[in-house]
């Protein structure tokens, strides 16, 4: 008798503590988008009919809500589609499927394309997407390019005239999947003197957790920002260490060194009252 009763807690205990999981990461994969409010607003509801089907004792509604289970399943795959799409095909993107080396070469793709870029004098707006789905965030996605990222596509992307250069340029997944993108600007009233494309750069990681790196066409300059916080004029040694310290992250450093893990809290400093002119 005892022994059936803890085996039947144990398995009730296993089975919250999956479906909790799911949840869970079920709404991380949509935390910062459009759909968010809906997928919490559905479970919420949800939740709220079988609870009080179940309290009072309605057990026509309980019977309608479990006929209803199928239509509000296939139902959960249409209005979720986009979702459940990006869910799926960001399993195959998680860590354990990229090597360290893999994530270093794109690493170095970046800084490369970044140096070349301010050597020639030529602007540059390059926005890393992480957790959050930039296609949200950005109200135009400028146009669809899919393409390997490489030092030669930034500087063909970005070369003065083209139709595309104007903008931003999204990487997802270490391949530029948009270019000409327009990026929210920052409307903080202290950067104002700043230009645009380093507004767009800051304002784009005020909403997004996107690393946005900036190649200014007036100084040749490389600047990066990150959590709304912009780091200006940094040599590539510097830009490389950074990026490092967010996608290939170091157990066990301390975090004043690179290698600091992305998913810990980052304090940047406040930003200088006095800004140089624009870039």
């Amino acid at each position: 008798m005892m022994v059936e009763l803890l085996q039947q807690s144990w398995r009730g205990v296993v089975e919250i503590l999956l479906l909790s999981a799911a949840i869970y990461y079920a709404l991380s994969f949509v935390r910062g988008t459009r759909a968010a409010p809906v997928v919490v607003g559905f479970l919420v509801s949800l939740f709220l009919v079988f609870a009080l089907s179940a309290i009072l004792g309605l057990s026509v509604l309980r019977w309608l809500v479990g006929a209803g289970a199928a239509f509000m399943a296939f139902a959960t795959l249409v209005i979720f589609q986009p979702e459940i799409r990006r869910i799926l095909a960001r399993l195959g993107d998680l860590p354990m499927f990229g090597t360290a080396r893999e994530r270093r070469e794109n690493i170095e793709t970046i800084v490369q394309a970044a140096e070349r870029l301010a050597e020639a004098r030529i602007g540059a707006l390059i926005a890393i997407e992480q957790s959050t789905h930039l296609d949200d965030a950005v109200s135009n996605l400028g146009v669809p390019i899919d393409c390997e990222a490489t030092p030669e596509m930034f500087e063909t992307i970005f070369f003065p005239n083209n139709a595309i250069h104007d903008g931003g340029v999204i990487v997802r997944n270490g391949r530029i999947a948009y270019a000409a993108c327009i990026f929210p600007l920052t409307q903080r009233n202290d950067l104002r003197r700043l230009g645009t494309r380093h507004r767009a750069a800051i304002g784009l990681s005020e909403e997004t957790d996107a690393v946005v790196v900036v190649v200014s066409e007036e100084t040749g300059s490389i600047s990066h920002a990150y959590k709304g916080h912009l780091q200006r004029r940094v040599g590539s040694g510097e830009l490389r260490s950074f990026l490092s310290s967010i996608f290939v992250p170091r157990h066990n450093s301390s975090p004043s060194q690179p290698g600091r893990a992305s998913w810990l809290p980052k304090s940047p400093p406040p930003a200088p009252q006095n800004p140089p002119p624009s870039e």
